[in-house]
């Protein structure tokens, strides 16, 4: 008998940057519900460009 869960039945999201559906990973099992990008290449190409919280930081 096989063990775990087919590929057909995990859990899907849509990724915001390029509207593809990807599945759960076993990385993102802790964290599923903040996952909002399929790969690290959306994730840098977001909207809004670079990280808002460092926008104030002066040198």
């Amino acid at each position: 008998m096989p063990k775990g869960i087919a590929k057909s039945d995990l859990p899907t999201k849509v990724c915001v940057v390029c509207q593809r559906p990807f599945a759960w990973r076993k990385k993102w099992a802790k964290v599923w519900d903040e996952v909002r990008y399929c790969s690290d290449a959306c994730r840098r190409r977001r909207p809004g460009g670079a990280r808002d919280d460092l926008s104030g930081v002066q040198s």
